[in-house]
């Protein structure tokens, strides 16, 4: 099996079609800018990674000796902050949700995504303070954004908040896919939540609408797809690191509203840590739990801190293939 991901030029994407031919997007969706507005957090990880950033999505990036110190400039703010804000992101407050949530918990709670998608570690829902949280994610793409905005009312009740962070019924993004020559089948989105999901074994009764090319014994899935898009994250160490729903958590920061309900799984060890974070987070644990000032998603709201820059759009690309081999051996 070959799983590839990458990214893809810039073009039209439409909504997921049940077989290989794609169904044309759903009125309501505008096509896609060809560019857009994007922020990027600086003055950390690396200056080698910034600047690739730059050049590979800026649409008329600036000069490379003018990033050098906007980098500079940035990284001597953080050792600032690190001095004049150590301890910030420590024991990051959880609040209980009240009765008045009773309804809305009991309808997420009956998704199979919570069941069979939060089982690894203690979990909870439960109200976080986006002030205090960390974030490993170090761009947000503000187009996305200003989409998510206007799909909403100017001001937002506590029902109409907690289904943008925990959303019910799972909005699918645009997306297309075909099948390419030599078994492969290729995957399309602007959603760079798109991926690989896993493989899964089925028996003939769960694929009972499609005609069977013979007697099935099994069939092997290759699945595909989006993540829980619930916004979640990881409590380590005193800490709570921002798992999924950055650009989520931003709009709303940006609306003034920083008391969000959100998913919490309860890592005890770098070992469980291993297991519930992200993979930056599994790269580098020391950065988000044991800087004495990590990233933090008030950094987005920072100009000292951040870039903005006109990008170029992207779709995420998502390849998948197969092999079968048939032979004979001896008998025992």
């Amino acid at each position: 099996m070959v799983v590839n991901n990458g990214n893809a030029g810039i073009g039209v994407a439409a909504s997921a079609a049940p077989d290989e031919a794609s169904a044309p997007a759903p009125e309501t969706r505008q096509a896609p800018e060809l560019a857009d507005k994007g922020l990027y957090l600086t003055g950390r990880p690396t200056l080698k990674q910034f600047l690739h950033h730059v050049r590979r999505h800026a649409v008329d990036p600036p000069a490379e000796a003018d990033l050098i110190d906007e980098w500079n400039a940035a990284n001597r703010v953080l050792r600032a902050r690190e001095r004049d804000e150590a301890g910030l992101a420590d024991d990051a407050p959880i609040v209980q949700m009240g009765p008045e949530y009773t309804p809305l918990l009991s309808e997420l709670l009956r998704d199979p995504l919570i069941r069979h998608g939060f089982n690894s570690v203690p979990t909870e829902v439960a109200l976080v303070d986006l002030e205090r949280i960390i974030v490993y994610q170090r761009h947000i793409d503000l187009g996305h954004v200003a989409r998510l905005e206007r799909e909403l009312p100017p001001e937002l009740s506590r029902e109409q908040i907690f289904r943008l962070c925990l959303p019910h019924d799972h909005p699918l993004p645009p997306v297309r896919w075909s099948r390419t020559p030599r078994d492969k089948f290729v995957f399309v989105s602007p959603s760079n939540d798109l991926r690989f999901l896993g493989i899964m074994s089925l028996k003939s009764r769960d694929i009972p609408d499609t005609p069977h090319p013979g007697v099935l014994v099994g069939v092997v899935g290759i699945a595909v797809g989006f993540g829980s898009n619930f916004l979640n994250a990881v409590y380590a160490e005193r800490r709570l690191i921002l798992r999924n729903g950055s650009h989520r958590a931003y709009l709303l920061r940006k609306r003034g509203i920083t008391r969000v309900p959100c998913i919490i799984q309860h890592a005890s060890s770098r070992a469980e840590l291993e297991v519930v974070g992200s993979s930056a987070l599994r790269r580098d644990p020391d950065l988000y739990l044991s800087s004495p000032r990590p990233p933090m998603l008030r950094d987005y709201f920072d100009p000292a801190l951040h870039k903005v820059m006109t990008v170029q759009q992207r779709l995420h690309q998502v390849t998948v293939g197969f092999d079968a081999d048939e032979s004979e051996i001896p008998a025992l």
